[in-house]
Formats: structure tokens, C-alpha cells, sequence
């Protein structure tokens, strides 16, 4: 498995290297962001951290071998492109990027983000993404405190070719953007570490079906 928590700590202070724009598979883009907040200050990065690192050890509890794509959450980067290269090179069972949306303040819910088909680049990998897609949803309606997303996508799902860490994948990869950092409602609970840990809870039982098949 491969769990790669979105952003880092120390993007802010490198902005020059993570504006650098690399090839996503279908154009460029810039090798990172700094990602969202909570209206109070708590940090994304922070959130990504903790809840990625609550689903690895619940993963190796299990038995599972586990790769993170940053070793903790005081550096920069890494660039997207390498992300998906960690997961690839690993030769991963699945990938599952760990973020929150900076949406619309009128908005709640989690929703997950599996690849749309780039010709010649990712046909393989449309048809197992999608189907890690609809198992994480499953799970993390079910067994977390976020209901899918009023404002994204549709039941819970979006595809998108804009994400060079799904396009660049060589193995099932998602995207799961947790809660809406912007809603009230929604950052009231991601702030509350047992909510976290439900939420990583409900991304391993997601992981668990697919792999079950």
C-alpha cells in the first residue's frame, strides 16, 4: 500500500521549489501547494499528517507493508509527480492520497477523486481506480462522522484529469478529500483527534474491500 498524506509543513517557506511546474501526464503543473485551513488556523498539511499516519499504523496492525510518500510533516514536497513515482515504484496493491477541500463554506461532506481516462497514457489503471474509489466511498460514509459531499461531484465521487498524482499512477490511486476545511460544521469535527481516528478507521475498512475484491 502506498498512503500519501497531501502538502507538507515547510511548503510555505519553499515557495519557489514547490511553484516549479512538472509534467502531470496531460500538461504541467506546480510540484506542490501549501493547502487549505480551517478558518481558526488548523492547517491541512497538519490534518493529511495525523490522519494518514492513524491509517498506516492501523494498515501494519493488519499485517499490510505500507509506504508513506513524506516522512513527516516539517519538510517540502515532495513534487506530485514523484509521488505517484513512490507508488509505482513500490508496485503498491492501491494508492490513497489523504487531503481536505478548501470548498465552499456553504458546503460539507468528503468525496473521493479517481482518475478520468487520458488516452495512452492510463487505461489500466481506470477500471481497479474506480473500483478502490467505490469501495473507500462505501467505507467512509458508513463508518465516518462526514457525509459525502454536498457540493462535489456526484454520490460522493469525482474523476478528474487535473491531479498528476492519479494521471502519473501505474496502480490503483484515489484521492479522498476528507471534510470541508471551509464549513463550520465540518471543521468543528476534523479538529477532534477521535474523529480522526474513526475517519482513518473507515479509510482502512474502504482499502480492506478492495482488496478483498
Amino acid at each position: 500500500m502506498s498512503i500519501d498524506p497531501g502538502h507538507n509543513g515547510a511548503n510555505a517557506q519553499h515557495i519557489s521549489e514547490i511553484d516549479r511546474l512538472v509534467w502531470i501526464g496531460n500538461g504541467t503543473k506546480a510540484c506542490n501547494t501549501v493547502g487549505t485551513s480551517t478558518d481558526a488556523g488548523y492547517p491541512e498539511h497538519a490534518f493529511n499528517w495525523d490522519v494518514a499516519t492513524r491509517v498506516v499504523a492501523k494498515l501494519r496492525a493488519a499485517g499490510a507493508t505500507v509506504v508513506l510518500t513524506r516522512p513527516n510533516d516539517s519538510g517540502w514536497g515532495p513534487c506530485i509527480d514523484q509521488r505517484a513515482a513512490i507508488a509505482n515504484g513500490a508496485h503498491a496493491a492501491a494508492a490513497v492520497s489523504i487531503h481536505a477541500d478548501g470548498g465552499p463554506s456553504g458546503g460539507r461532506g468528503f468525496h473521493v477523486i479517481e482518475p478520468a481516462l487520458i488516452p495512452g497514457l492510463n487505461a489500466a489503471n481506470i477500471a481497479p481506480s474506480a473500483r478502490l474509489g467505490s469501495a473507500l466511498r462505501d467505507a467512509v460514509r458508513a463508518g465516518s462522522s462526514f457525509p459525502t459531499s454536498t457540493y462535489a461531484g456526484s454520490n460522493g465521487i469525482v474523476v478528474s484529469s487535473i491531479y498528476g498524482g492519479l494521471n502519473l499512477a501505474k496502480v490503483p490511486a484515489v484521492f479522498i478529500e476528507c471534510a470541508n476545511m471551509r464549513n463550520a460544521t465540518d471543521a468543528a469535527l476534523l479538529v477532534q483527534p477521535a474523529v480522526r481516528d474513526r475517519l482513518a478507521s473507515a479509510i482502512v475498512a474502504g482499502i480492506a474491500a478492495y482488496l478483498a475484491g
